[in-house]
């Protein structure tokens, strides 16, 4: 059985004891956390579609790491100008155990 869910802007594809990294949540780490906007329940006999959620679905999971992305740098430069700009960015992440998707 898998789902697809939506969280922080962007949809992932989970399946019962699946880890992914989503966009930085305000949970801490262990605490248990539930998505309900699920667009999709697939199983081996049928597919179940929402529109634009599945009614009375969710996923549920477990909060296993909260940390930052190796850093990204940023390079602008204009040549002839003497213009050069270096910056970096980190984005911050959530790791989440797929613990079951539920359908009522």
């Amino acid at each position: 059985m898998y789902a697809v869910i939506k969280t922080g802007g962007k949809q992932y594809r989970v399946a019962e004891g699946d880890t992914i990294e989503v966009e930085k949540l305000p949970t801490e780490v262990g605490s248990e956390i539930r998505f309900d906007d699920v667009l999709l329940i697939g199983t081996e006999d049928e597919t179940k579609l929402g529109a634009p959620t599945v009614e009375g679905a969710h996923v549920t999971g477990k909060v296993v790491h909260v940390g930052r992305a190796p850093k990204v740098l940023v390079y602008k430069f204009r040549r002839r100008t003497k213009y050069r700009r270096k910056t970096g960015h980190r984005q911050a992440f959530t790791r989440v155990l797929i613990q079951g998707i539920t359908v009522e």
